[in-house]
Parts: structure tokens; C-alpha cells; sequence
């Protein structure tokens, strides 16, 4: 048949084809798509006669869709593309390599390197050497003389290595990245009909002329055409910024487009655009090749001469940038002499959907004023904040010492060599000096990268890597890096019930039939054959065709329920009663259902209308029973006759059929119908309270949803860790409520209260209807049910909570949503869970763990991974700082009373790549003990570094320094060996300094076994063989450094016996650590804590005003902002006044000039460095901005703020 039709049409298409196979072009497809409504119908109408005829060219079957021969498919790709957008190209190796180096630490250690390595090379004449001082002379020989290249090319050395392991970092982490992504992707199935066999493909598969079903909560994966809907909505504003549902039907707009969202109903598809073709790959690829132009070097130089000569109004752009993905910044300009057109040039990747506004026309500025007006401010994740204000009050402190560590050598240098000596400068004596100065500045900035936690970035990034590794194990899929650890400081969770605290197995276990309360199943023969027939046929056609029940896959197990699960029981009860609802459904196909009004959360009901042989309707309804049985005015009796049903006789039934049913934990649904007579024509559809109306109750059943097993534990846990967990469901309150019972979640004597939706709604509402928060304060900390709640209710509770100011500390939420209706309460909520299994895409979307299980235990594993991770880098700081500390104060001592630093830049820079790297390896890779669950939520206030972990690090420190002093100016007599102090410039390592550094080696080894405890713990060996990486690396890492470094390390081999002191010494760490943990914290009141989150409070109101245009406020940027605050205005006003007056110059408006005050920054493209330590910035400074982009880490999410402040 498909032949005949596309023959006639053959000719006349050769020409638009590819190949002559199929009878429309891609290009045709594709114009097609971009029409909308009565434009499309007329297209479809002039080119295909109908949707029919588009089926038939494309050789497919509305009905039975393709024949899924694999040639068929595989041509289908060739001519029409294939179903897949190809993923930006990720950065290469060496282009991260380049990212790294731009570091401003390293750079100065490079330029340092450099200098020493060409001084070394320099010989000055030796007679002339005597001239230039003590502090010149005394270099034992020249072979020794001839090595002081070494110390130059170590340095060089190991920032290379410093470098080479940021990079690999970071590769890494993108590919973990693409692996999660994909992994999502493969994950994504959809459902088409292939050979009239519906089944579910990888939406990669799918071909144009599929036959896709598409029903409520699903993300269309292709452009299509619709072929048969039921009161389907879809949510279009992802392509057309309208919020509202777009209702698609043939006979208006049957066109649905990639990338939006069923709201409502359910239908069928012909797919017509796929991939790159579809209108979202249309969009990716117009931004991806506008990234391609942006990489031509002459076009930005013209657009930077472009821009110079620009007098219009700019804007500030934020961006807000995920882990993994690249920074997106959109840069629109309005060029002189194009009036009211915007040239658009856009830089954004990984499909950010952007609508585009012509730039000039004030409603679009007023409606994205607005727009921002209402987006409330999202702190950054609570760990990050901590990081980087801590990780830039470091740095400022670094720099100090570092600074005063050069001008005290540089002074005593001096004083020592023209004033002590008395000798003049010689100019033969300049290079000498040089080299000392050299010296010096290498010893400062020694201190500077002592002091800067260089690990600290790479020990949130393994931290998080590794548990989000571990936590697919725990069925927890993480979309967002920084979910993971936000999940440690939950203090509430809003649960579902059904699928997520019960088993989502749902079954018909009593019923309410023909005026008899069964409390198991009937059977067939105690009802009357006339409700049988009339119960089944609702049941087949009122229940969404994708619902069925297949043989079960093992033998003697259940039979597998797929589709919505309350509709699965009800299929399944059809089948309890021996009838087979299959055969009903050949009898009546989709396609013939006259009206379908879907079930969504304000109808609480589903409707289906047929159309008799004799001209009537009957409509089939089911939903719950206390709202359903309001519009029944007849009830069917035993006989199969119907009786009036008076709301004395409804109150009846709730008491003695409903309440017993829901108090025993069912959920209860009611069966109706109605006739419509042919005499009455036919009624108004739209008019849904008048058709859903004067009903006749056919039956209600009690549908059982046994709790999970291992559920009543894990809230258990969850209470015990000072986690509240409330449920909120759909449900009638006396099912929820025997639920929560079971649950754990409601215990008997506890005062504790559960509200209905409306109820809760009057409660938190004041006379006008507006919600107030002081009235939601009132009830939530008491609420633990909320029962036939909306989705609204829902948000508005997460909302309630977060914002609340009762308890002092900051509620931290997380909420789980499976359908498309949770997506604003799960983007509201601290952490949102998705279900994996039973949730939409859409819920999916908008959250940032995905539960691969659909349970609540899972949960729990979270909770406890999130606080790992917080653990993990409170135990890193807790090692680095000591580490820090220590080297700090001996390299600015030693180098102020011997002119030299004990600890070389290169020992030094080891003992930071080294200790750094291993050390966050091993400390972050410490697998959580369920002991994390016994204490309270940490908040988002809790400083990072405790009292105890402070009392840890300074008494360490104490006992470091007492040892390395002692070693360092009483070491020689200790051993018997020649000082090491006061060696001329070049000198060759030496015993002295090898055992000194040898000892610290050991120290930093032995401490971070004591840095594995940080809330005061004795035993500080308790679970050290679980984790095989910390064994290896304390291990390795010392005989490696001190055996093999040689030269590049400053180190001499040393004989057993200094070795056996050291690592005696090193020991003793252990020790001390034991007598460190007996002192009462409470006890040292000086003690001062470290690392704490900002709060709102601490913020000055003009700074407040100053973030309003941010959507997050940046703790790092804050701190950062401060001192750049001022010349940022300078800086502006001085350009403004160049603007006026270059305007009155040419003598054209300056009213540019004035707007450009107003909207405040002009911008230019600009490319953020992500930067390896949180304590370096790099700023790119244009005529007008300077940018501070402060990364905390590449991976807990990176926030770029293009912007300056006026």
C-alpha cells in the first residue's frame, strides 16, 4: 500500500531527494518543523495531503510503525541522520597542561628558576672574588661549584611535576564527567512501536518515521508530528520562553518539538527530525559553530576595535557554571549604526537554553529585571564557601611571611656585607650579588608555597571523585559534585511514600462491590455478570495503554507490572477475577477512545469516554475515593441494578468502608461511570465539572503498597543522626498516616501533628490568601505528614523550611520527586533525589542525585558519604596545616638567624607535591564507618577547623618546631657531624640538613596516621587496614624521597643509626599526639576556630547591593572584591568621563554614555583560567572590567562573575 501512494507522488519529488528512497527530503522535514500550528496543518495538508500521507512517504505505519529490519534502520540513518548531538570536544591534555601553568605561584617559582639556572652559569674571575665579601667566598671546589645548576633545574623539575599532576587531575575528572554523562544518556529509553510490538529503545536508536508513545512526564528526545493524542500538554518554554501548556492536538497543532515537556495526556508521535536536524540540535549547533568563529584571532581583534569605537548600553553577564562543563559566556553587542538590531554573539555550550531578546527594547531589559527580581539568592555549596575564604586567609598570610622573610635577608645580607665588612660595590662583585638576591627571593617565595595549601583543591577533587565513584555502588547516581557533600549537613528530608518508603508493588487486596465489603479478593462468581462486564471494560480502557502486566521473567516469580503502578493493580485485580483486559484492549485500540482526560494532580481522577454503536457515550472514571464518590449521585446494588446514592449513604461508606480500609495502610480508589444519551447530543468535553458529574459508582478497592523492608531502619538512622524526615504524598491522611506508623516516621506518644493539603494551606495563610512565614514557622517543626498534598503544597513546604529563621541554625533540605509536578520542589530543595526507576525525565532533570533503587535506605548512604567527604578535608587541613605551619616558621627563622633556609626550595616543593598529594589521596580516600550517623548535622555555620582539630594542630606544631630547633643549632654536637650552617652559596648538601630534613620527613609521615582522627578519638589506628591506599603511601613515600633524592633533594645518604633517630623522632609524633588528646579542649580557652561559612548578616548592605546581580553569592569573590572594590570604580568613572566627553566630541548623544554608567560594565570576551589552588586569580583586565575568577576547586563547581561594580 505504501508503494502505491508514494509512486504517484515519485516524480515530483526527485529532485528535493537524497537518494529517490524515501518521498521527502531531510531539508523538506526540516522546514516543516520550524512551522507551528494552522501554518504546519496547511504545509502538511498542501505537500502530504495529510498525516497519513506523511507516513506513507516516509514507508511507515501509523499503527504498527516500523518493521525494525536492521537495514531499514540503518538507511534511515544515512539519509536522515542519526538521533545524537556530538558532545563539544573536550580540552586536551596539553591544553590543561597550559591551564595549570597559568598559576601565579608557579609562574614565580618558573621566573625564579629561570634566573637561578642562568646566575649559575655565570663565573666571575676569581682573583676579583675576594673583593665581594665573606659571604661570596668559601666554595669548596669547583666540582661542587659547577652543580649550582642543580637546584635551578629541580625547582624546574618539580613544577613541571606540580603541573603535570594538576593536569592529569583534571582530565581525569572530565572523563569521569563524559563516562556519568553517558552513562545518563544510555540510561534514557523511550518507548516506540516497532512491527506492532511496542517496546523501548536507547533514545539514540531512534530513526525518523519511528512511531514514538509519549505520555505525561516525558522529554521528547525528536521532533515529530502528532498522529493520535488524549488531552495532551506540553511545556514548550525550554524553546519559546512561554511558561504556559501548550495544548497539541491533529486538528490545530500537532507539531511537538525535541528537548520540551509532557505536562498532561499521553499520544502518539511520528517522528520527523532527529539529532542535529531536530530544533534543539538546530540550536546546539548554531552554538557550536559560533564557538568555532570565536576562535578566529582577527575576528576578535576587529570585534576588540569594534568594541573601543562602541557607545551603547552593555550588559553584565553571570554565568553560572556546572562541574565538568566550560564556562558559558554570552557577549552581545550593539554595533553603531545598526539601529534596534543586535548583533548576538554567543559563546555557550552544553545546552544551555537561551532565549534571545533584542538588546535595545526596554520591556526585554524590564521582563530580565524582574526576572532576577524573583530568583531568590542561592548560596554557593556550604563546603566551597568554607574553602575559599579559608584558602584566601592563607594565602594573605603566606604573602606576608614570604614578604618579610625576603626584606629580613635582604637587610641582614646587606648590613653584613657594607657595613659590618665595610666593603664598597665593586661592579666586578654585581653578579655575585645578584645571585644572593636570587637566593633570597627563592627563599621567600619557598615560604609563600609552604604556606599556600596546594593540595587543598586536589583533596576536594579526589574526595569527591572517589565518593561519587563509590556512591554509584550505593545506587546513588550524583549529577551535581557539590550535592554529595551538601548531603552531609541535611538536617530534613521531605519523602514520598509510594515507590520511595513502600515497595511500589501495588495489588488489589479489598474491595467494596455490589453493597458487600470483601477483604480479599472475590471471586468471579459472587458478582453479578452485568458489574463484572461493566468493572473490567473500565478497567481496560481507563487505565493508559502503556500499563500492562507481562509474564513474570523467573519462573514462579511475580508477574512483572509495568506503567503506573496503581493502574498496574488494577490490571492485575482484572486478572484475580479471570479476565483478560488484553483482549478488550485488541477489541477497543487507542486510536478509538473518543476522550481521554488524563489524571493530573488538580482532576485527582482519569477519565475515558467511548462511543457507543448507538450514538451515546459512557465515560469510565477512577480516582480517590473521598473526592470521586462527591460526584456520584447512583450506586450499583447486588442485583447489577443502580440506586440513588445520598450524601447520608456516601457519609456512611467513608465510616464503615474507607476509614478501616486507609487505617490498615491502603490506598483507596473509587470506580464510576456515566451514560450519556444519544437525545441529549453531544455534551460540551471542555466543561469538565459538568461531564465529570451525577456518576454512578461501580466499585472501591483498597490497594496494598507494602512498606520496604529495610525502610523502618533507615529512618531510624536518619532520626539518630538528627535528620527529620517528613512524608508528603498524594494520599488520603489515614493511609499516609498508618504508613508513616510503619514507617517509623510518626511514634506512638509523640506529639507530633499530620496535616491535609487544604488544611495546611489555611494554616499558613493570612485573611488576603498570602502565605506568611511566620504562620509556616508555627507548624513545620511539628508537621511529619502532609497528606493529599499538590505539588505547590509541596514546594511551598521546602521553601517554608529553608527559609525559616526559628532555629538558629539553617535548615538544610532534601527532597525526593518522581513526577514531572516535584520539579520546583526538587529544584528548591538543598539536594533533590529523583527516582531512577519510576520518575519522569523531568524530575530527573531537576535534581542532583538520581536514586538508581527508588529507596529510601539509599538515602541514609548519602547522608553518610556527604559527611565523609566534609570529614575527609577537615582531616587534609588538619595535616596540611601542621605541615604548613611548621615549615613556614622554620624557613622564615632559619633563614632570618642563618641567612639560609634549612628547608631548601626544593626540598621544600617536594615535601608539598609529595605530602600534598599523597596525603589528600590518603586522607580523602577513607571509606565511611556508620558511626558518622551517630552525631548531629554539622549546619552550614560550623567552622571547618574545630577547637580540637586547632588544639591538634598547634600542640604538633610545638612538638615539631622544639625538635627541629633543637636539631638544626644543636644537631652537629647530637651527632657528631660538621655543621651545616653558614655553607657558602653553592655548597654541596649536607649530613646536617639531611638529618634535619630527614626527621621533619618523618614527622609529617607519623602525623598524618594522627591526622586520621579529628573530634578527639584515641585510637587513631582504629580501621587503618580498610583502607590499603593510606597503608601503601606512608609507606612509600618515605623511603622513596630520602633514599633516592640525592642532589635534586639537597639530601646525603645517612647512615642506620641517624636513621633510626630520625624515624625515632618521627615517632614520637604518635606519642605527643596521645598526651595532645588528654588536655580538655574546654580547658584552652585561646583557642580560636577557623574556616567558617559567611553569613547573610555579615555581609554590609552596599556589598548586598553590589551581589544583587549575581544569582549566588561567592564567598571567595566577596573576599576577593574588597580591595578591588575601589579602583574597579575609579577605573569606571574615569572611562565614563571619557565617554561624555569623547561623545560631545563627535557630537553625538551621549546619552550612551550616561546608560552605560547605569548598566555599568562593558564587556569583553573573556576566557577564565580555571587556576589549581584556590588562593591564586587571574585576572583579565580590559578598558572598562577587570575580572576576578576565583576557582575553589575545579570540581565542587565553578562560578564566574563577568562584572563590574559601578
Amino acid at each position: 500500500m505504501a508503494n502505491n501512494s508514494y509512486s504517484g507522488v515519485k516524480n515530483s519529488m526527485v529532485e528535493a531527494n537524497h537518494d529517490g528512497e524515501f518521498g521527502c527530503s531531510l531539508k523538506e522535514l526540516r522546514s516543516l518543523m520550524e512551522l507551528r500550528g494552522a501554518e504546519a496543518l496547511s504545509k502538511i495538508g498542501e505537500s502530504y495531503e495529510d498525516i497519513q500521507g506523511l507516513c506513507n512517504r516516509l514507508k511507515t505505519s501509523p499503527i504498527d510503525g516500523l518493521s525494525g529490519q536492521p537495514a531499514d534502520i540503518e538507511k534511515r540513518k544515512e539519509v536522515f541522520g542519526a538521533n545524537l548531538i556530538p558532545p563539544k570536544k573536550p580540552k586536551t591534555f596539553l591544553q590543561l597542561v597550559w591551564e595549570a601553568l597559568q598559576d601565579v605561584t608557579l609562574i614565580i617559582l618558573e621566573v625564579a628558576a629561570v634566573v637561578s639556572l642562568g646566575l649559575s652559569f655565570f663565573r666571575p674571575p676569581e682573583a676579583e672574588r675576594d673583593h665581594c665579601g665573606k659571604a661570596a667566598g668559601g666554595v669548596e671546589d669547583e666540582t661542587e661549584s659547577e652543580a649550582g645548576w642543580i637546584e635551578g633545574a629541580a625547582i624546574l623539575l618539580s613544577v613541571i611535576c606540580v603541573v603535570l599532576v594538576t593536569a592529569f587531575n583534571d582530565w581525569s575528572k572530565e572523563k569521569q564527567f563524559r563516562g556519568l554523562q553517558s552513562r545518563i544518556e544510555q540510561e534514557q529509553k523511550f518507548t516506540v512501536v516497532r512491527g506492532g510490538q511496542v517496546i523501548q529503545i536507547p533514545v539514540a536508536e531512534i530513526v525518523v518515521g519511528d512511531v514514538a508513545q509519549v505520555k505525561y512526564g516525558d522529554l521528547l528526545p525528536a521532533d515529530g508530528v502528532l498522529i493520535q493524542g488524549n488531552d495532551l500538554k506540553i511545556d514548550e518554554s525550554s524553546l519559546t520562553g512561554e511558561s504556559d501548556h501548550v495544548k497539541k492536538t491533529q486538528e490545530k497543532d500537532p507539531m511537538l518539538l525535541s528537548g520540551t515537556h509532557v505536562m498532561e495526556g499521553s499520544g502518539k508521535m511520528l517522528v520527523t527530525a532527529v539529532g542535529v536536524n531536530s530544533q534543539t540540535g538546530i540550536i546546539f549547533t548554531l552554538l557550536g559553530s559560533a564557538e568555532d568563529d570565536d576562535e578566529d584571532e582577527e575576528e576578535k581583534k576587529k570585534e576588540k576595535e569594534e568594541k573601543k569605537k562602541q557607545r551603547k548600553s552593555h550588559s553584565a553577564w553571570v554565568c553560572d557554571h556546572n562541574p565538568g562543563a566550560s564556562p558559558c559566556c554570552t557577549d552581545s553587542l550593539c554595533l553603531p549604526g545598526i539601529n534596534k538590531q543586535a548583533t548576538v554573539h554567543t559563546k555557550a555550550q552544553d545546552g544551555a537554553a537561551m532565549e534571545m531578546q533584542p538588546l535595545n527594547s526596554d520591556e526585554g531589559a524590564d521582563a530580565e529585571e524582574k526576572k532576577k527580581a524573583n530568583l531568590p539568592k542561592k548560596e554557593k555549596s556550604v563546603l566551597q564557601g568554607k574553602l575559599t575564604k579559608l584558602a584566601v586567609q592563607i594565602g594573605k598570610a603566606g604573602l606576608v611571611m614570604s614578604a618579610i622573610t625576603v626584606i629580613i635577608l635582604v637587610v641582614l645580607f646587606i648590613v653584613d656585607t657594607f657595613w659590618i665588612q665595610g666593603l664598597p660595590w665593586v661592579k666586578d662583585c654585581t653578579p655575585i650579588y645578584i645571585q644572593f638576591f636570587v637566593k633570597f627571593f627563592i627563599i621567600g617565595v619557598t615560604v609563600l608555597v609552604v604556606a599556600v595549601p596546594e593540595g587543598l583543591p586536589l583533596a576536594v577533587t579526589i574526595s569527591l571523585a572517589y565518593s561519587v565513584k563509590k556512591m554509584m555502588k550505593d545506587n546513588n547516581l550524583v549529577r551535581h559534585l557539590d550535592a554529595c557533600e551538601t548531603m552531609g549537613n541535611a538536617t530534613a528530608i521531605c519523602s514520598d511514600k509510594t515507590g520511595t518508603l513502600t515497595m511500589n508493588r501495588m495489588t488489589v487486596v479489598q474491595a467494596f462491590l455490589a453493597e458487600k465489603h470483601y477483604k480479599k479478593v472475590p471471586e468471579p462468581e459472587n458478582i453479578p455478570s452485568s458489574i463484572m462486564d461493566l468493572l473490567i471494560l473500565g478497567i481496560a480502557v481507563n487505565c493508559a495503554y502503556t500499563t500492562k502486566i507481562m509474564p513474570p521473567e523467573k519462573e514462579g516469580g511475580l508477574p512483572r507490572q509495568v506503567g503506573n503502578k496503581t493502574e498496574c493493580a488494577l490490571l492485575g485485580f482484572s486478572n484475580d477475577l479471570k479476565r483478560d483486559y488484553q483482549a478488550i484492549r485488541h477489541e477497543i485500540p487507542e486510536e478509538k477512545l473518543y476522550k481521554v482526560y488524563t489524571f493530573n494532580s488538580v482532576r485527582k481522577s482519569m477519565s475515558t469516554v467511548l462511543k457507543m454503536a448507538d450514538g451515546s457515550y459512557r465515560m469510565f472514571s477512577k480516582g480517590a475515593s473521598e473526592i470521586l464518590l462527591k460526584k456520584c449521585y447512583k450506586i450499583l446494588t447486588a442485583n447489577g441494578e443502580s440506586k440513588v446514592f445520598r450524601p447520608r449513604d456516601r457519609d456512611d461508606m467513608v465510616k464503615k468502608v474507607i476509614e478501616p480500609m486507609a487505617s490498615e495502610g491502603l490506598r483507596t480508589i473509587c470506580l464510576a461511570y456515566r451514560d450519556f444519551a444519544p437525545s441529549e447530543g453531544e455534551p460540551d468535553w471542555d466543561n469538565e465539572n459538568d461531564i465529570l458529574s451525577g456518576l454512578t459508582c461501580i466499585c472501591v478497592v483498597g490497594i496494598e503498597d507494602p512498606v520496604r523492608p529495610e525502610v523502618p531502619d533507615a529512618i531510624r538512622k536518619c532520626q539518630r543522626a538528627g535528620i527529620t524526615v517528613r512524608m508528603v504524598t498524594g494520599d488520603n491522611i489515614n493511609t499516609a498516616r498508618a504508613i508513616a506508623t510503619k514507617c517509623g516516621i510518626l511514634l506512638p506518644g509523640d506529639d507530633f501533628i499530620c496535616l491535609e493539603g487544604k488544611e495546611f494551606n489555611r494554616r499558613i495563610r493570612n485573611e488576603k490568601g498570602e502565605i506568611e512565614q511566620e504562620r509556616i514557622d508555627k507548624i513545620w517543626p511539628k508537621l511529619r505528614v502532609l497528606a493529599r498534598s499538590s505539588p505547590t503544597d509541596k514546594h511551598t513546604l521546602v521553601k517554608g523550611i529553608i527559609d525559616s529563621t526559628v532555629i538558629e541554625q539553617r535548615q538544610v533540605v532534601a527532597v525526593t520527586g518522581d513526577g514531572t509536578n516535584d520539579g520546583p520542589a526538587l529544584k528548591k530543595a538543598d539536594v533533590g533525589f529523583a527516582m531512577g526507576i519510576a520518575g519522569t525525565d523531568v524530575a530527573k532533570e531537576a535534581s542532583d542525585i538520581i536514586l538508581t533503587d527508588d529507596n529510601f535506605s539509599s538515602i541514609v548512604k548519602a547522608v553518610m558519604w556527604g559527611r565523609n567527604v566534609y570529614d575527609s578535608i577537615s582531616k587534609f587541613l588538619q595535616f596540611q596545616l601542621t605541615v604548613n605551619v611548621v615549615a613556614v616558621i622554620v624557613a622564615f627563622t632559619g633563614a632570618c638567624i642563618t641567612q639560609d633556609s634549612p628547608l631548601k626550595a626544593v626540598q621544600m616543593l617536594w615535601v608539598n607535591l609529595i605530602m600534598d598529594t599523597f596525603a589528600s589521596l590518603a586522607l580523602a580516600t577513607e571509606p565511611p564507618t556508620e558511626a558518622l550517623l551517630l552525631r548531629k548535622p554539622y549546619g552550614r555555620n560550623k567552622p571547618l577547623i574545630s577547637r580540637t582539630m586547632m588544639k591538634n594542630i598547634l600542640g604538633q606544631g610545638v612538638y615539631q618546631l622544639i625538635i627541629i630547633f633543637t636539631l638544626l643549632f644543636a644537631g652537629e654536637q647530637i651527632f657528631d657531624i660538621d655543621s651545616g650552617r653558614n655553607a657558602p652559596l653553592h655548597a654541596p648538601p649536607s649530613e646536617h640538613y639531611t638529618i634535619v630534613f630527614n626527621t621533619f620527613v618523618m614527622m609529617q609521615l607519623f602525623n598524618e596516621i594522627n591526622a586520621r582522627k579529628i573530634h578527639g578519638e584515641r585510637n587513631v589506628f582504629e580501621g587503618i587496614f580498610n583502607n590499603l591506599i593510606f597503608c601503601s603511601i606512608v609507606f612509600d613515600v618515605g623511603v622513596f624521597v630520602l633514599q633516592f633524592g640525592g642532589k635534586p633533594f639537597s639530601c646525603v645518604a645517612l647512615t642506620i643509626d641517624q636513621w633510626l633517630w630520625c624515624t625515632f623522632l618521627g615517632f614520637g609524633s604518635l606519642l605527643w599526639g596521645q598526651v595532645i588528646s588528654s588536655i580538655p579542649t574546654s580547658r584552652l580557652k585561646f583557642l580560636k576556630t577557623a574556616g567558617h561559612g559567611t553569613q547573610k548578616e555579615e555581609i554590609p548592605d552596599e556589598e548586598l547591593e553590589e551581589l544583587d546581580d549575581m544569582d549566588e553569592i561567592d564567598h571567595a569573590e566577596r573576599e576577593l572584591r574588597r580591595g578591588q572594590i575601589l579602583w574597579f570604580r575609579g577605573l569606571n568613572r574615569i572611562q565614563t568621563q571619557m565617554d561624555v566627553v569623547s561623545a560631545f566630541q563627535s557630537g553625538t548623544s551621549f546619552q550612551g554614555a550616561l546608560r552605560r554608567q547605569a548598566s555599568n560594565s562593558s564587556q569583553q570576551q573573556h576566557d577564565v583560567t580555571n587556576v589549581s589552588s584556590p588562593t591564586h586569580v587571574a585576572f583579565s583586565t580590559t578598558t572598562t572590567t577587570a575580572t576576578a575568577a576565583n576557582t575553589a576547586s575545579a570540581t565542587v563547581g565553578c562560578e564566574c562573575v563577568f562584572s563590574s561594580s559601578a
